[in-house]
C-alpha cells in the first residue's frame, strides 16, 4: 500500500508506546515508523523519519510535547499532530491547540476512538475528545481583553468554514461544492488569516461559538 499513514509515537511510558504500536500495527493503512520517549527525541526522530502523523503526550522529560511540537512544525509544517495525553488541564490544552495541534485525546479514549481519530487527523480534520471540545468552547465564549477584529469572509468562504467545523477535508469540502481541492486550500487559508487563527481546529471551533453551525448539526453530519 502506497498510501499508508506514517505514525511516529512520543510517549515517556514504554508499555504505552508498545501497546499502540501493537495496536496500530493491526490497521493496513497505517504504518507506526518509529517512537520516542521524549521531546528532543521526537524532535530528532521526526526529522529523519518524515511522519505524517505524530502522536504526542504533552508532559514529557527534558522538552515537553508542546516545545516540540512548536519545533517540529517549525521545520516540517507539513506534519500533522494529534495529542494523546491523560493531561486535560487548560495550561496545556489551549497551549497545544494555538501551536497548531489538529487533535487532542485523552488516554481513556477508546482503541477504536484513536485509530478514527488518526485517520482524521491525516485527512487534514479537527479530533477533539468530548471533554477537551467543551473546555476548548467553553474558554472561546470568553471575550479576550483586547480581540483582534477579524476581516468578514466572502459567502463562499462562510461555506467553507461551515464544512470544515462538520469535520470535512479539503477532498469531502470540494466535492460537496464542487470546486477543486487547490481553491479548497485558499479559500481555507483566506479563512484562517481573516479570522487570525492557526489552524482548522481553530476555524472549527470559532465557527461553533460564532453560531455559523451547530452542534446537533455536527452530530448529524455523515
Amino acid at each position: 500500500m502506497t498510501d499508508r499513514i506514517r505514525v511516529l509515537i512520543v510517549d515517556d511510558h514504554t508499555i504505552v508506546r508498545k501497546g499502540i504500536r501493537a495496536l496500530l500495527m493491526m490497521e493496513p493503512d497505517i504504518e507506526v515508523v518509529g517512537e520516542a520517549h521524549n521531546g528532543a527525541k521526537a524532535v530528532a526522530a521526526a526529522a529523519q523519519l518524515h511522519p505524517s502523523i505524530i502522536l504526542m503526550d504533552v508532559v514529557l522529560p527534558d522538552m515537553d510535547g508542546i516545545k516540540a511540537m512548536s519545533l517540529i512544525l517549525g521545520n516540517q509544517p507539513e506534519v500533522r499532530i494529534l495529542i494523546l495525553t491523560s493531561c486535560a488541564t487548560d495550561d496545556k490544552i489551549f497551549p497545544a491547540i494555538r501551536t497548531g495541534a489538529l487533535g487532542y485525546l485523552l488516554k481513556d479514549s477508546s482503541p477504536e476512538d484513536l485509530i478514527r481519530a488518526i485517520r482524521e487527523v491525516h485527512r487534514g480534520e479537527s479530533s477533539l475528545h468530548p471533554t477537551i471540545a467543551r473546555k476548548v468552547l467553553r474558554e472561546m465564549s470568553v471575550p479576550a481583553n483586547e480581540p483582534l477584529r477579524p476581516m468578514p469572509v466572502s459567502e463562499r468562504e462562510m461555506e467553507v468554514l461551515q464544512l470544515i467545523a462538520r469535520g470535512l477535508s479539503d477532498h469531502g469540502i470540494a466535492k460537496h461544492l464542487v470546486i477543486s481541492k487547490a481553491t479548497v486550500r485558499t479559500h481555507v487559508s483566506s479563512i484562517l488569516s481573516k479570522l487570525h487563527l492557526t489552524s482548522r481546529t481553530q476555524a472549527a471551533l470559532y465557527a461553533l461559538r460564532e453560531g455559523f453551525v451547530s452542534l446537533d448539526s455536527i452530530n448529524g453530519a455523515e
